[in-house]
């Protein structure tokens, strides 16, 4: 990793983690105000930007801007991690449950979906 490379995480991390923000705040409004809701809109819709990434063979200079900078910033596993210890301390395994699976599921769906339709183009 050069400093340049560092200069673009950075820069794609000061997007997306405000990014973050506004989605999750977005999702909640529209969707729900479910604790996952946010948290699951950003990791399934950051997992399909690195699947694309991926998948379109993105330079190294773009997978340190958007793929750890910015996805790095935008999605969230210790907000999923505090929703499902939050779910099974509330004595609600099955909320719990469903909040893993809905992530997996769906998470690994867009990445792969994201991987397929950049490789493509």
């Amino acid at each position: 990793m050069t400093a340049a490379h560092a200069l673009l995480v950075a820069a794609g991390a000061a997007v997306g983690a405000p990014a973050r923000m506004l989605v999750g705040h977005w999702a909640r409004r529209r969707l729900g105000n479910g604790a996952p809701t946010g948290t699951l809109v950003v990791n399934v819709a950051g997992s399909l930007v690195l699947g694309a990434l991926v998948g379109g063979g993105a330079e190294p200079g773009w997978l340190a801007l958007v793929g750890t900078g910015f996805c790095g910033a935008f999605t969230t596993f210790s907000s999923l991690a505090l929703e499902i210890w939050d779910a099974m301390e509330d004595e609600r395994p099955l909320d719990a449950v469903r909040t893993v699976g809905l992530s997996l599921v769906l998470g690994l769906t867009a990445a792969a979906l994201g991987y397929v339709v950049a490789g493509d183009l």
